[in-house]
């Protein structure tokens, strides 16, 4: 066969017949690819995801796998007055249209309370300070107990009568009360930030005694002659026409 002859579309029954199999096998390729990806991806097959918020643990498994889908215990959190163990979340939401085989992931409630060191409140912070950060971490506060000690200044922490250090494990969400001062305290400072015992601190608007209680030892007096005299600032002469 010449060159010519190869060449020729009318005569050459080979390059005919390569051509019409190369586009057979180029669409038997393209119609089972296609039919493979459909088969593999199952386009158009879905499945709903159904709601299993409060329910048990083991029933929302069950539910789930019916469906034909897998359940997967992500997360747990503790939410009081939910029972141990049900479902608080899911992800993909419920209503959800997803592919067969597909994870939901749950967040269940926590068998357990978690706890939280106690902060440092007692003999550190006024009663606003407490009641805020106390309040941010969950825990709620009872009617404070009053002592005598300075005003609004926090003594102690207790929880159901007890007191709680700080750095005591404490579960979250609990009850406390916070013992705090009436701002009447037993001592008082005077002016030299030395402390005067109650029975010495005099009563406001009562007149001073004139002589000491008894069994304490008088104040010192200075001895001033009573013969000294004083010094006195000659007068300013005044003239008459001075206006002062």
């Amino acid at each position: 066969m010449t060159f010519k002859e190869f060449f020729s579309f009318r005569s050459n029954l080979m390059l005919w017949g390569n051509l019409l199999a190369i586009f057979i096998i180029s669409c038997l390729l393209i119609v089972g690819t296609w039919i493979g990806l459909k088969y593999y991806t199952r386009h158009g097959e879905t499945v709903e995801i159904p709601s299993v918020k409060e329910l048990d643990e083991k029933d929302a498994v069950n539910l789930i796998r019916s469906r034909k889908l897998r359940a997967v215990i992500s997360d747990s959190i503790y939410i009081k007055g939910m029972k141990r163990g049900q479902i608080v979340d899911q992800n993909p939401a419920a209503g959800t249209f997803v592919k067969e085989e597909r994870i939901v992931y749950l967040t269940i409630n926590s068998a357990s309370v978690p706890t939280m060191k106690m902060p440092d409140i007692a003999n550190n912070s006024s009663l606003r300070q407490a009641t805020a950060k106390l309040s941010s971490y969950g825990f709620r506060l009872t009617e404070e107990e009053y002592i005598e000690g300075d005003n609004e200044w926090v003594y102690e922490v207790k929880m159901n009568g007890r007191s709680i250090p700080a750095g005591t494990p404490v579960p979250i969400g609990a009850t406390l009360t916070l013992v705090v001062g009436n701002g009447h305290g037993e001592n008082m400072a005077d002016s030299l930030g030395f402390f005067l015992p109650d029975s010495l601190i005099p009563d406001a608007g009562s007149a001073p005694s004139e002589s000491a209680p008894q069994g304490e030892l008088p104040t010192p007096q200075q001895n001033t002659p009573q013969s000294e005299t004083q010094e006195t600032q000659p007068a300013r002469p005044v003239h008459e026409d001075s206006w002062f």
